[in-house]
C-alpha cells in the first residue's frame, strides 16, 4: 500500500530518475535552462539525503536527438552517436548543477570519454552508491538504435533499483495524448503488458520488455513540480504506476 509523503521511511531505497532533455531546457524549448537543471538537483539532493540512492539517465532531446536526424536524411548510426553525446552535455550541466548545492556526483558514459567522464562499470557505480554519491549515466547503451528509455531500464536493472521513475511534462499515462484528445484517459496503474500492446509511447517496448521481465516497476509522473520527485519516492500515488 502507498505510503503517505508525511511517512519516517521511503517506499523505494534505490531509484533511477529518468529525466528527458527536453525537461533541461524549460520554457525556452532548446538547449539547457540553467533555473531548471538547479531545481532538479535540489530535489535530487533533498531525497538523496533521505537515505535513498539516486541515478540519473537524463535524454538529449533538448539538443539533439537522433531520430530526427534521420528523417532529415542522415545516417541512422551517425545521427544515433549525435543523439549520445548530447546526453553527455546534458550529464555534465546536472553534475555542475548538483555539485554547486554540495553533493557529491560521479558522471559515468557508455562511451568512453576519459577528459569529463568514468566508463561505465557497474561494480563501481554500485560502490559510488554505496558512499552515497549520486550517479549519472550518460551516452546511452552506447549503442545506437536504443533509446535513453532503454538505457535507463538497463541500468536500473544493472544498479538493483527498486523502480525506474520516469519524469515526463505529463502527469501519467494517458490512453491519447490530453493535449489533443480531451477525453483522453488517465491510468492509475498500468500492467507491462498492457503498456506494449496499447503501444503507449512514455516508454518504448524494448524498455517495458526488460522492465517487465525484471519486475522492475516504473512511476510516470509530471516534473512541472519538482516536490513530486520526493512525493513518488515516498508512495504517494501520484502519476501511472507499471507493474
Amino acid at each position: 500500500m502507498a505510503a503517505s509523503s508525511s511517512a519516517k521511511k521511503p517506499l523505494y531505497k534505490k531509484v533511477l530518475l529518468k529525466v528527458s532533455g527536453e525537461a533541461l531546457a524549460g520554457n525556452q524549448g532548446y538547449g539547457i535552462d540553467a533555473g531548471v537543471v538547479q531545481s532538479i538537483a535540489k530535489a535530487v539532493i533533498e531525497v538523496q539525503k533521505s537515505g535513498v540512492k539516486v541515478a540519473l539517465v537524463i535524454g538529449g532531446g533538448n539538443i539533439y536527438r537522433g531520430a530526427d536526424g534521420e528523417k532529415m536524411g542522415m545516417d541512422r548510426v551517425s545521427s544515433d552517436y549525435m543523439g549520445m553525446l548530447a546526453t553527455l552535455i546534458n550529464a555534465l550541466a546536472m553534475q555542475n548543477a548538483l555539485e554547486q548545492q554540495g553533493a557529491y556526483t560521479r558522471v559515468q558514459s557508455a562511451i568512453e570519454m576519459s577528459k569529463v567522464a568514468e566508463p561505465f562499470i557497474r561494480r563501481r557505480a554500485m560502490r559510488h552508491l554505496e558512499k552515497n554519491r549520486i550517479v549519472i549515466f550518460a551516452g546511452g547503451t552506447g549503442n545506437p538504435y536504443f533509446t535513453t528509455d532503454t538505457a535507463a531500464a538497463l541500468r536500473a536493472i544493472e544498479i538493483g533499483a527498486d523502480a525506474i521513475l520516469k519524469a515526463t511534462n505529463v502527469d501519467g499515462i494517458y490512453s491519447a495524448d490530453p493535449k489533443k484528445d480531451p477525453k483522453a484517459k488517465k491510468f492509475k496503474t498500468l500492467t507491462y503488458q498492457d503498456a506494449i500492446q496499447r503501444r503507449l509511447k512514455v516508454m518504448d517496448a524494448t524498455a517495458f520488455t526488460l522492465c517487465m521481465e525484471n519486475k522492475l516497476p516504473i512511476v510516470v509522473f509530471s516534473l512541472k513540480h519538482k516536490e513530486n520527485i520526493k512525493r513518488v519516492i515516498w508512495g504517494e500515488p501520484i502519476g501511472t504506476l507499471v507493474r
